[in-house]
């Protein structure tokens, strides 16, 4: 685990795992993968050229080519010599658990991510003999551009493979943050749950529709979101006093019962809702269509709030 990562194994080939492997290609990488799925090796070709023109538009480095991909016919034998395995099984704790003891076993060296969304890594690795190599390399969708990537240690996970990752997460043009203790859902996903919870209460109770909702968070809180985030946002709210102020003012209002901290019912009348508000959203265009306009949206969104982000002001960026 003290040797550079030149090469990496992805375990798993959809949508996230995809995303993963187009970012180690671009960072010039050797990447195995594996899949079991029908038709999952064409897949995840289409999904690394159609990611290949945004993330050139943000920078390939030297040597970097779709060319270095390598699909395997076994696990084992996609694990067997990288340096780091990231596996993007979907979420079911048995499955992953069996997963990363056939990657143990095939290979005693190599680091362990698991790109879970939520599941706490200390039962992940309860089947791994060496679990002080595991832990959580959890991205965000699109992987290949978004930089953000929540570093989760389980009970015997080791400091230096920690290190390791966030330093290696890092070289690869990523935003490491390493949580203080495994949580369920991790800090970025529970707070998007919290949203989306009441994004359906609105739904459901015919406030707004999803056009509606999503166009609040577009032009308004989203904007600011951006570039500072929720705390940052309310610090400013309270003008000279800052945040103190602020929570004086208004911290009252928390105790309104406004929120709705449980989910509503997910009744076919409530997904018929949000299905059609979608469809009304989309406005005949295709998911391919939707994506390719989300990604040229972030290339260019990247390149202005880059010059904004805490390392363009000489401070360190790592979170």
């Amino acid at each position: 685990m003290g040797k550079p990562v030149e090469r990496v194994a992805v375990v798993g080939a959809g949508v996230i795992g995809s995303g993963w492997a187009a970012r180690f290609l671009a960072a010039s990488l050797d990447v195995t993968a594996w899949d079991p799925a029908p038709g999952a090796q064409e897949k995840a070709h289409a999904a690394i050229e159609a990611a290949w023109g945004p993330m050139s538009r943000r920078g390939v480095k030297p040597g970097a080519s779709p060319a270095r991909l390598r699909f395997c016919a076994s696990l084992e034998e996609c694990a067997a010599s990288a340096d780091l395995v990231q596996e993007n099984a979907p979420e079911r704790e048995a499955l992953k658990q069996g997963l990363l003891e056939r990657i143990d076993a095939a290979n005693p060296d190599a680091l362990v991510a698991s790109s879970t969304s939520g599941l706490l890594p200390t039962k992940l690795a309860e089947r791994m003999r060496r679990p002080e190599r595991m832990l959580v390399g959890h991205p965000f969708n699109p992987v290949y551009l978004l930089p953000l990537v929540e570093l989760v240690a389980g009970e015997k996970t080791s400091a230096a493979s920690l290190e390791a990752a966030g330093a290696f997460y890092e070289a690869i043009g990523m935003r490491p943050l390493k949580l203080k203790r495994e949580t369920e859902g991790f800090v970025a996903d529970r707070l998007m749950e919290a949203l989306w919870r009441e994004a359906l209460w609105l739904v459901n109770d015919d406030v707004a529709t999803t056009e509606e909702i999503d166009a609040a968070v577009t032009y308004g809180c989203g904007l600011r979101w951006a570039l500072m985030g929720t705390f940052l946002t309310f610090h400013l709210a309270g003008g000279e006093g800052g945040v103190r102020h602020m929570l004086a003012q208004f911290g009252p209002a928390l105790k309104l019962p406004w929120t709705r901290l449980v989910a509503p019912e997910l009744t076919d009348a409530l997904i018929d809702k949000v299905a059609a508000g979608c469809q009304v959203q989309a406005a005949g265009r295709s998911i391919k269509e939707l994506e390719a306009r989300r990604d040229a949206f972030l290339v260019d969104l990247l390149a202005l709030v880059q010059n904004y982000w805490p390392e363009a002001e000489g401070r360190p960026g790592r979170l």
